[in-house]
């Protein structure tokens, strides 16, 4: 077909490179369930296309009848051949047969009639003989043991049981058949007797008594007559098989000689019919297949000629489109299961609650700020409530007032949490102290713009009092005792009977006492925090940390003897997050209508560093409220 196109000119390649190229744009798929082949050249060009499926079609359809040509022939030829040895295997058996016959003067008058088609012998009636004696032994055999096994049963028997016996075993005796019922029925009278309360010797019991002694003594005489007779039957049936026997044996002898005879000549005929049966059905198969040569029938059928099509057929673009953005948003969905598989930071409150068994104090919302520097009434501090009001229903005393929040690494908004913690208490009418007991990096300060420079590490060093060291913030009722200076032990300073008093006379002061501590799992500071105050508070950050990080922040606060109020989980996007679109709430139905009341100004005296700050005496007994 390339030759015939001139394809290699066309497409200006070498004739191989033109047979390599032409298998890159054909493609033919059987329809499946249909002997139909369909034919697909894909070209640049559209009409050499439909010229080159149809000349792909002709070539095979070519290709296909020289084959079955050829197979035709080479059929024919086998066939001839097998005949023609047939013929003289036939003649062969032939001859071999009639010297058989006339060897061994065998007259057989069916040579038209097959070998199988007559039983497979030739009968010479000495089998019938042989069959007629083994069946009479094998009846005089059974009749044998028969008899054998009914004698051998009755002989060690009597009374009753001789008699039951010989009724089981159908023994026809007339004195037996006819009063054996009579005798059964005399047994029954007696027991209806005894039965009326009629004794052994009530002259009715003994009449029946007597009779049933005549009667069992003429049954029993009639059963050893039957034994009589069975045994001369078994006499009989001995001789009978003796007989049978012996006519068998002797007819056996007799026709061995007969029966090679005749199987010989079974054989040869055989071999004959056979031969002729083979040689007729070669004949018929040969006259079939000239007929199917001679005929002008043809393997291949046209159905379609090639269409020029009016537009390209590749690139589908639209379908290549629709496919991409399908597999894209597939494999988009499969990968966002994957990496949300592979994801084991806490997400959801269960997670919280499954993994650390301890319960969510407060979800607070993704970028909620620092609520004193709000203006009016935020309602973000509604998550700040809520958190106020788990914790006093989850302490277990109203005396457990101080308390640590701690996290298990950088950036949790631990801090945040806190100050705003602590601004909502204060608001709420709590006395409420943040000391900033991170030592490390102290943030606290920051919230409030307030000098860092004298604060716990200063009444932990030295003979401050602690109304040196709190600091009254802008916020009504709400105290800060500012890091200080940073030690270079800050976990050894903490871990101080100086730091256990503090704590002490803190908690007698103030509802509330809420102190800042660095990463538990980064220092060993936060651990000594937790073993000094009466309960511990951690923040997790939504979606940060892996389970195995809080769950070690656990065990770090329960190895040092903390005791664990909750969780906070932070920063987590209620309004995109379905599992917590329930917290929305506070934006809508519960968000605060009026506008919150400035601070009321007090007097306070400025700083070094003008902060609005000022050096408090801390209340001696609780505020408004026990917290």
């Amino acid at each position: 077909m390339i030759d015939k196109l001139h394809l290699d000119q066309t497409w200006d390649l070498t004739p191989h490179e033109a047979y390599q190229a032409l298998l890159s744009k054909v493609d033919a798929q059987n329809v499946r369930g249909t002997d139909l082949i369909n034919i697909e050249v894909y070209d640049e060009s559209a009409n050499l296309a439909a010229q080159i499926a149809d000349e792909i079609a002709l070539a095979y359809a070519t290709r296909r009848n020289k084959e079955a040509s050829d197979r035709a022939q080479r059929a024919l030829d086998v066939l001839k051949g097998q005949i023609a040895a047939q013929k003289k295997k036939l003649e062969n058996s032939r001859v071999r047969m009639f010297d058989i016959m006339e060897k061994h003067n065998i007259a057989d008058l069916t040579t038209q009639t097959a070998f199988w088609d007559r039983g497979g012998t030739v009968d010479t009636g000495v089998s019938g003989v042989v069959r007629e004696a083994i069946h009479a032994e094998y009846l005089a055999e059974t009749s044998i043991a028969d008899l054998e096994t009914t004698i051998e049963a009755l002989t060690n028997l009597s009374g009753d049981e001789l008699i039951g016996a010989a009724m089981d075993f159908g023994i026809t005796d007339p004195t037996l058949t006819q009063k054996h019922q009579e005798y059964l029925n005399q047994k029954l009278l007696r027991t209806e007797l005894l039965g009326m309360g009629m004794g052994a010797k009530h002259p009715k019991v003994l009449a029946v008594d007597q009779k049933l002694s005549q009667l069992q003594d003429m049954l029993e005489a009639a059963v050893t007559k039957a034994k009589s007779t069975l045994q001369t039957k078994l006499e009989m049936a001995r001789e009978t098989a003796r007989n049978a026997r012996e006519t068998k044996e002797e007819k056996e002898k007799s026709s061995v000689q007969d029966r090679r005879k005749t199987i010989e000549y079974a054989e040869a005929k055989k071999d004959y019919d056979l031969n002729r049966d083979i040689l007729n059905r070669l004949e018929e198969t040969l006259q079939k297949e000239e007929v199917d040569a001679g005929s002008s029938t043809t393997p291949i059928t046209f159905h379609e000629k090639a269409v020029v099509p009016t537009s390209p057929a590749r690139p589908n673009v639209k379908l290549h489109i629709i496919v991409g953005v399908v597999l894209g948003m597939i494999l988009g969905v499969v990968l966002a299961f994957f990496l949300e598989y592979l994801d084991t930071s806490v997400k959801t409150l269960e997670d919280v609650e499954r993994y650390l068994e301890v319960p969510v104090l407060a979800v607070i919302p993704k970028d909620v700020g620092v609520l004193h520097k709000q203006s009016g009434l935020s309602p973000d501090a509604e998550a700040y409530r809520i958190l106020r009001t788990n914790i006093e229903f989850n302490r277990k005393s109203a005396d457990a007032n101080s308390i640590t929040v701690v996290s298990g690494g950088a950036g949790e908004g631990k801090s945040t949490t806190l100050v705003n913690l602590a601004y909502v208490c204060a608001q709420g009418g709590y006395n409420t102290l943040m000391i900033d007991g991170d030592l490390r990096r102290p943030k606290l300060h920051t919230f409030f713009d307030i000098n860092n420079s004298v604060g716990l590490t200063n009444y932990l060093t030295t003979d401050l009092m602690l109304e040196d060291v709190i600091l009254q913030t802008p916020v009504e009722n709400l105290y800060f005792m500012p890091s200080g200076i940073l030690p270079a032990d800050a976990a050894g300073i903490l871990n101080s009977r100086r730091m256990s008093e503090l704590i002490a006379d803190v908690k007698s002061r103030f509802d509330l006492v809420l102190i800042d501590s660095p990463p538990i799992l980064g220092v060993s500071d936060a651990s000594v925090l937790a073993s000094e105050v009466d309960l511990t508070m951690i923040v997790i950050q939504h979606r940060k940390l892996p389970r195995g990080m809080l769950i070690r922040v656990k065990q770090a606060i329960q190895n040092v003897g903390g005791n664990l109020l909750g969780v906070v989980l932070n920063n987590v996007d209620i309004r995109s997050d379905s599992q917590y679109q329930y917290y929305t709430s506070y934006y809508t139905y519960y968000s605060p209508t009026n506008t919150e009341p400035k601070p009321k100004p007090r007097d306070a005296s400025r700083d070094g560093a003008g902060a609005e700050v000022a050096s408090a005496a801390p209340p001696s007994q609780g505020g408004d409220g026990d917290f």
